[in-house]
């Protein structure tokens, strides 16, 4: 075998968005002075403490981390899950997180995610190639993923019809019974949707039918409009609760948080996974042997940041006022919707190319077109790219420039 075929199985793997929007607004020189909508990548301030606590525990440079973290790191990203999702209800009923089994540190979650599809895709499903499942708009590390892993990835459309949510549950039968995993997002990126407690508990059932793994993307869940989003395990443990069953309630879900969203954090690489016992570890005898290890003192500020929930609040303080700002700005035009988690608005703009290019050129602010995120060969929605019409913007920058920015996008648009 050459090594060009050797590499085919990522023939398919889409084009990563950001050298795609610089292609397209290549040789325009900005009609302003640039302002950047287009990264997600959070410019508040983060806590003062995490420098502390690396200062502190620097000396533990010298050490190799274990791969499941430390005691004091596992304890507090589960306390977070008990205060955040109400799990503290399951102590002493025999259905409790387990933070020394079913917790583990990440090193953002993207490496994570990528990962988790090598344990959870066998070679075959069903007799044939197994599938995995994603939204589409989609986050381009679920189709490396599943395309590393030998599977097909297929792109479920999610757009405003279906409430921008994907409907699994309507998939043919055949795909279903040949599913390995299902990746799903919420709050979603880019549209800002939250699944209803009531969506994840079917999620969770069709996945025990059709023995599928869940991983589930909830790094924006700590950053939302009005109501806190619902989570995955909170979903499992009411299920449980309604139907006294036994055995692990988190069976067929494993979830993944980070702190690059919810403390500004996104340098610090550091996150962790949770969920079903036996599929945890699983995950971690594979991790032992790919080291995706996080530092030891990056883990004492990770630790700290999972213990305090002020900073977090604070920070969704200033997204709330930016979306404030943008309501005040665009009002009921292109699509304008608040969203209900996440930084992201999602425009419809008609065009989003033509309106990237044309923004970039007379205002000087550098968006994503929606296209860049999304499939258009997906058998399963309508046809066509359902992000085309759309433009993604970031609201990560100050209150000052982002107010700038939304200001001059609404007069060339």
């Amino acid at each position: 075998m050459t090594a060009s075929a050797a590499l085919s199985r990522f023939d398919g793997l889409p084009g990563s968005p950001f050298p795609r929007l610089n292609a397209l607004i290549e040789g325009i020189e900005p009609g302003r002075p640039p302002l950047v909508m287009s990264l997600g990548e959070p410019q508040h301030a983060f806590p003062s403490f995490v420098t502390e606590e690396i200062s502190r525990n620097a000396a533990l440079f010298g050490k190799y981390p274990p791969i499941i973290g430390t005691a004091a790191f596992r304890d507090a990203a589960a306390g977070w899950l008990g205060r955040r999702y109400g799990l503290e209800a399951a102590i002493g009923k025999g259905r409790a997180l387990d933070p020394n089994e079913q917790v583990l540190p990440v090193n953002g979650t993207r490496e994570a995610l990528f990962s988790i599809a090598q344990i959870a895709t066998p070679p075959e499903k069903a007799g044939r190639q197994p599938a995995i499942l994603m939204p589409n708009p989609f986050y381009q590390c679920y189709a490396a993923a599943a395309l590393a892993a030998g599977a097909e990835p297929v792109y479920v459309d999610a757009t405003r019809e279906t409430g921008f949510m994907p409907d699994f549950a309507a998939l043919p039968e055949e795909l279903l019974a040949r599913t390995a995993m299902i990746y799903f997002c919420s709050p979603a990126n880019p549209q800002g949707s939250v699944a209803s407690l009531d969506y994840l508990k079917r999620l969770i059932l069709l996945a025990r039918r059709y023995a599928i793994t869940l991983a589930i993307d909830e790094c924006y869940a700590d950053i939302y409009d009005r109501e806190p989003p619902a989570g995955a395990l909170q979903a499992a443990m009411a299920l449980a609760e309604e139907t006294g069953g036994g055995g692990d309630p988190f069976a067929n879900i494993i979830v993944f948080h980070s702190l690059s969203k919810r403390s500004s954090l996104p340098g610090l690489r550091s996150g962790f996974c949770a969920g079903e016992r036996a599929l945890m570890q699983r995950f971690r005898n594979f991790r032992n042997i790919a080291c995706p290890q996080v530092p030891l003192p990056l883990m004492a500020a990770s630790a700290a940041c999972w213990n305090d929930d002020a900073h977090a609040s604070a920070n969704r303080d200033l997204y709330r006022a930016k979306i404030d700002a943008a309501e005040r700005v665009f009002g009921n035009r292109f699509g304008f919707y608040r969203p209900a988690g996440g930084f992201f608005l999602w425009l419809d703009v008609g065009d989003g190319e033509k309106a990237a290019r044309e923004l970039w050129a007379k205002a000087g602010v550098k968006v994503l077109p929606g296209a860049y995120l999304s499939r258009e060969d997906s058998p399963y929605g309508p046809g066509g790219n359902p992000g085309a019409a759309y433009i993604r913007v970031a609201l990560v920058d100050g209150q000052a420039e982002t107010e700038e920015a939304l200001a001059r996008m609404a007069e060339v648009l």
